[in-house]
Parts: C-alpha cells; sequence; structure tokens
C-alpha cells in the first residue's frame, strides 16, 4: 500500500475504531446493566470496574483523534482489548447455557476470534505498528 492510501486508510480506521470505543464507553456509563451482567463473579467492585472500562473507551477513543495522545490510546485501547478478554469469554459461556443460545454463537464466535484483529486495529490506528502494510528493506548480510 502506497503512503498516501495508508495514510488515508489510517485515518478511516482511526475515526471508525474512535467512533465505536465512544459509543461503547458512553454506553457503558449511561447503562452498565449488562455489562455488570457478563462481568466475572472474580472481577472485585464490578460496578466501579464497569465505570472505569468506560472512561478507559472514551479516552482511547478521544486520544486516538489527538496526534500527540494517539501511539498511547493505541496502546492503551488494545491493552484494554485483552484484559476485557475474559468478560467476552464469560459472556459467550452464560449465553450457551440459554435456549437460542444457537443464535448466539453467529455473535460470540466471530467476536471472540476477532478480538486479536481488534488489538491489532488499535495499534495500528494509534501508529504504534505498521504491519503488514510496511515496506520492508532487506539488507545482505556479510
Amino acid at each position: 500500500m502506497d503512503k498516501r492510501k495508508q495514510i488515508t486508510a489510517r485515518a478511516i480506521v482511526r475515526t471508525l475504531l474512535s467512533a465505536i470505543y465512544l459509543a461503547a464507553g458512553v454506553l457503558h456509563l449511561a447503562a452498565p446493566g449488562p455489562f455488570l451482567s457478563i462481568t466475572p463473579s472474580w472481577v472485585p467492585f464490578p460496578e466501579q470496574v464497569v465505570a472505569l472500562t468506560g472512561l478507559a473507551e472514551l479516552a482511547g477513543a478521544f486520544g486516538l483523534m489527538v496526534p500527540r495522545l494517539r501511539r498511547a490510546a493505541g496502546i492503551g485501547l488494545a491493552l484494554y482489548a485483552v484484559c476485557v478478554f475474559p468478560a467476552n469469554i464469560q459472556h459467550a459461556m452464560d449465553s450457551l447455557g440459554r435456549p437460542e443460545a444457537l443464535s448466539g454463537l453467529w455473535y460470540h464466535v466471530p467476536r471472540l476470534l476477532l478480538q486479536p484483529v481488534i488489538v491489532w486495529w488499535a495499534l495500528w490506528a494509534g501508529k504504534v505498528i505498521d504491519w503488514p502494510f510496511a515496506r520492508h528493506t532487506r539488507t545482505k548480510s556479510n
């Protein structure tokens, strides 16, 4: 991908990711019930944790849009995606016990499988990594 296309693609991806995390952050704060229901039982102070995750999502969303904060926001959102993975697993496991579980698989399986993509997306949008779009130059070893 040439440099100009990569800059445009990264700006589009960054804006989309920022909008998604902005919406998620607002939902975590405005309607925490669904998030509390998927919080694993071993998480202490679940109400506060859900509120803090909402604030983290909002901070990451805004940080992605501020050039000097972009890298930190990308790293933060990638770490966030890793840290909330247990809640995503818990949500999937809880859903499998319900009568409509089969239809829920269409949501949960892709969601769980795409978690590494979400981590990559945050890192790429935050200009932490260029992979797989960076051009690699090989040097000859003597």
